[in-house]
């Protein structure tokens, strides 16, 4: 199989753990002194993309490997109670996370259905 396989399966792994995180930031939204956690998708994801460079001057990443260790606090305004979270920002990522998740399953499936029409036109 192509690598397309691979990189598609850790955007869909990437995605489910940013959706946890996600989550995790709006049922704290509360808490006071709570600060809003992300998921930075080009840490999860240098790996896999390096394969993708073409050039060595194409910017890389560190490993994949590890992907639930990959939350950053994010170091925005603070409210009264310390907390810094923010529903509007954490349902815009949300959406954003959504999005990309949706793709990447539509394309996996459609890779899939790729080879499967292949196999079948070879017999």
């Amino acid at each position: 199989m192509d690598k397309g396989f691979k990189v598609l399966e850790k955007i869909v792994q990437a995605a489910n753990i940013r959706q946890k995180v996600i989550a995790s930031n709006i049922a704290n939204a509360d808490t006071p002194g709570y600060k809003a956690k992300d998921v930075k998708f080009n840490n999860l994801l240098g790996k896999q993309m390096k394969l993708l460079t073409t050039d060595p001057k194409h910017t890389g990443g560190g490993s994949a490997d590890n992907l639930s260790s990959k939350t950053e606090v994010e170091k925005n305004l603070s409210w009264e109670d310390r907390n810094n979270v923010e529903l509007n920002v954490e349902m815009a990522h949300m959406t954003e996370n959504a999005l990309l998740h949706d793709t990447a399953v539509t394309i996996l499936g459609t890779k899939i259905k790729m080879y499967k029409n292949a196999i079948s036109v070879r017999r």
